[in-house]
């Protein structure tokens, strides 16, 4: 079944500042959507809004077409990787995979050399050991949404390009909003591309908009391996 989850008409102030006006995002099953924009614009105020953590002062949220009341969504529908570690540090990895109802053996195809870790706490990880730790758990549960908040971050080359293939086997399954600072990763495999820009949202049409915003460079090695309008 495709699932869709639309956000618009989000206003968020903090105090006489306003952040965020006329946003618009939709997420839906079988694509993957970026979302990019500078430091400091609002990516992960709109992914803690779209989560429910932040409340702003006007928001519409439609699940599948219909108006969303709800402040918050249950992991069944979204699940979000936010930009800081969150999982308990005393915790091992046995007992994580338990809690998420994830399949171990399963992760140990992508990611063999944590087999050694299973009854360690992930407190004993490294940081970007962690942060893969972290991002297939809140990736591959069973729900119809996933937001990734900066999942790259600390992961080492190879493991990030590892992650890359997970997220575009999990769109079939359901709808991905991704953001990182590593840029070029998400023009790799997004499907869609929204910019914050002057605190509204803009649908990028052609990836050579991304550079005309001013937000960065577009090399042609970028636009080659593109999977966006795909």
């Amino acid at each position: 079944m495709k699932n869709t989850l639309e956000i618009d008409s989000v206003i968020l102030e903090f105090g006489n500042k306003r952040i965020l006006q006329d946003v618009y995002v939709k997420i839906e099953t079988g694509k993957i959507t970026g979302l990019l924009g500078r430091n400091g614009s609002g990516k992960s105020c709109l992914m803690n809004i779209i989560y429910g953590k932040l409340i702003p002062a006007e928001k519409h949220v439609r699940l599948n077409k219909k108006y969303n009341p709800k402040k918050h969504f249950s992991k069944e529908t979204l699940t979000y990787l936010p930009q800081f570690s969150f999982i308990p540090k005393s915790l091992t990895i046995e007992r994580i995979f338990k809690d998420y109802r994830i399949d171990f053996n399963r992760f140990l195809i992508h990611f063999p050399e944590f087999e050694k870790y299973y009854k360690t706490k992930i407190k004993l990880l490294s940081g970007g050991e962690q942060r893969i730790i972290e991002t297939y758990a809140i990736l591959v549960s069973d729900t119809k949404f996933c937001m990734l908040d900066e999942p790259f971050s600390q992961v080492m080359p190879k493991h990030i390009d590892t992650i890359k293939e997970i997220i575009i086997s999990e769109k079939e399954r359901k709808g991905i909003i991704i953001t990182d600072h590593m840029f070029e990763h998400i023009i790799n495999i997004c499907n869609e591309i929204y910019v914050i820009n002057n605190g509204t949202t803009i649908l990028i049409q052609d990836i050579d908009e991304i550079e005309k915003l001013g937000y960065t460079r577009i090399t042609a090695t970028n636009k080659k391996h593109s999977a966006f309008g795909r």
